[in-house]
């Protein structure tokens, strides 16, 4: 057998066709939540024999909005038919599906916030709609397998809650990669490992004023309790794919605690590699080393630069030396402005095995954010350079927080703070102790008196955005707020809030213009882009000279760096 032959059958997802013959990817298109990181574009990036990532981030929601809007495309239905227990189907449909769609009037149905312990009812839509995510990546139009790239989720750990049922649905799909950041994600390479064999899983929550051996703070999922209530026993019983598992990371430290600490198998603890993301990239950011937001005391203050930002220094770089030796020579992924030929073409001659990417992929055709938002964006664009602001407080997770600053929405000081404070999503909510004992649940980002009761300072209050609603509103399904904006008639309609990295008018580079104004390029033309200088001088073929000339050695599927190299 041939080594081409041979590497298509131990390696799901290559293409013989279309694909490069490779056994992990060189180009990961990042995740964006919420569904900026869209089904249609991850499959775009794995046409191209790429690692494509889809968020898993509030997946429930995102599914059964699309079913009240009447899935007029039959996208979601078409997904919905490949799920293995119909029932379930028929029970979400029957809920949530309108075939004319809501007018537009009236307010999307919700379903339960998330809690420790969530009803059946909020497993399920978790569950099919991260199945149908990845399903819908890795299938043509017509339902058939595209067997091209690979396939990934993208989920917060520091939101919690959604996230095993999440993955559970994911893995149903045969989901290739799981990537994860915004906070340590130490327990999930072991849930993995259990997940792919259909063990119960024991999550530990973070809940305030309560110690981590605390009985009230662990979340259970049985795959076999969740297909019990569901009627379906039977598919508890077959043994699922287990993932490759990527942690994003910021430093050689953290990567070393995840290698001795995380819970996972083998003797690099379920870990297959890791993405390390500098301050540059979109969305969340670790906050820079020593870097403690304090709302009362406000003592953070001195380490903000002119306009509010965190200041990052010295400390908050990587040495790739330090990290490829600590990190035993696992592939590793370079994120945070690295989308450009001469960047990925270092990286890889430095031993990395390549870049994430996010910014660019976000305005790409293919992915969720709004045509309405996408467009505003790229016009804007066009007549000249934007701001992307790191907001310290923005975010309730207590992350530093991309926004991109752009007139007329919620990036605007005085349009946010006529926005109606509510908090019907509650994705970033954490858990706290009552005073009865039980857990209750609480965003700095919610209504001001709301948090107060709840214990918490307002101070804490103060800057802070409600993401769920603005991230909601970028992927084209806001919800009309139960409230109206001081001194107008109508209720409140959510807003747009549009997070990127600070390489955004990198987009120039591909941005076009039809007949009829309209501005677009594709994901495909990223890939090309980032990989056009390392392919013309030669690609794999010229790795090992490349490794070679500059004093490495790089086995297959590892890394190295010259001693010499800071990153």
């Amino acid at each position: 057998m041939s080594l081409v032959a041979l590497l298509l059958t131990l390696t799901p997802g290559l293409s013989a066709s279309t694909a490069p013959v490779r056994s992990i990817p060189r180009v990961i298109q990042g995740g964006m939540g919420a569904r900026i990181s869209s089904w249609e574009l991850a499959r775009s990036v794995a046409s191209r024999g790429e690692l494509g990532i889809v968020s898993g981030v509030a997946m429930d929601i995102i599914l059964v909005r699309e079913l009240q809007q009447g899935d007029p495309k039959g996208i979601w239905r078409r997904a919905l038919a490949a799920f293995p227990d119909q029932d379930m189907v028929d029970r979400i449909m029957n809920k949530f599906y309108l075939p004319d769609g809501k007018p537009d009037s009236v307010p999307f149905k919700p379903i339960p916030m998330w809690t420790i312990e969530a009803p059946q009812q909020l497993l399920e839509a978790t569950v099919v709609a991260n199945f149908c995510e990845i399903w819908l990546a890795k299938h043509h139009d017509d339902s058939t397998p595209t067997n091209q790239g690979f396939v990934g989720i993208n989920c917060l750990t520091k939101i919690q809650l959604p996230n095993v049922p999440s993955l559970y649905g994911a893995m149903l799909a045969g989901c290739d990669y799981v990537i994860m950041g915004a906070g340590i994600p130490m327990e999930i390479p072991g849930i993995l490992d259990d997940l792919s064999e259909q063990n119960d899983i024991q999550y530990n929550i973070d809940v305030d004023y309560a110690e981590a051996a605390d009985e009230r703070t662990q979340q259970h999922f049985s795959p076999a309790k969740f297909w019990q209530a569901a009627g379906k026993p039977e598919m508890a019983e077959t043994t699922l794919k287990r993932p490759r598992f990527l942690p994003i990371v910021s430093s050689v430290l953290l990567a070393q605690s995840m290698l001795k600490r995380a819970r996972g198998k083998g003797p690099t603890k379920g870990i297959d590699g890791f993405v390390i993301e500098l301050p540059t990239a979109g969305g969340h950011n670790a906050p820079p080393r020593g870097f403690r937001y304090d709302p009362v005391a406000k003592s953070h203050s001195v380490d903000l630069d002119a306009r509010g930002q965190p200041v990052y220094g010295p400390k908050d770089k990587v040495d790739l030396a330090k990290f490829v030796k600590a990190t035993k020579g696992l592939p590793f992924w370079l994120a945070g402005s690295y989308a450009k030929p001469d960047m990925f073409a270092d990286v890889v001659a430095l031993g990395g095995q390549g870049v994430q990417a996010g910014t660019l992929f976000a305005l790409a055709e293919e992915s969720g954010m709004s045509d309405h938002t996408k467009q505003r964006v790229l016009s804007d664009l066009s007549e000249g350079d934007l701001s992307v602001f790191t907001d310290p407080v923005a975010s309730p997770t207590g992350f530093p927080f991309k926004v991109l600053e752009l007139e007329g929405t919620l990036s605007d000081k005085e349009r946010y703070d006529a926005r109606p404070r509510v908090c019907n999503l509650g994705y970033l909510r954490t858990g706290y102790l009552k005073k009865d004992g039980s857990v209750g649940y609480r965003c700095a980002a919610e209504p001001v008196k709301d948090w107060v009761r709840k214990g918490g300072e307002v101070e804490a209050t103060i800057g802070r955005k409600c993401l769920c609603n603005g991230l909601m509103a970028d992927a084209g399904v806001p919800q009309l707020s139960p409230f109206k904006r001081e001194g107008e008639d109508d209720r409140y309609l959510e807003e747009i809030l549009v997070t990127m990295g600070d390489d955004v008018n990198s987009a120039k580079h591909f941005m076009k213009q039809d007949e009829n104004g309209r501005w677009s390029y594709s994901a495909t033309d990223v890939v090309d882009h980032i990989l056009s200088e390392w392919e013309a001088a030669g690609g794999e073929a010229n790795d090992g000279a490349q490794a070679a000339a500059a004093g490495v050695v790089v086995a297959r599927g590892s890394s190295a760096v010259p001693p010499s190299v800071v990153g």
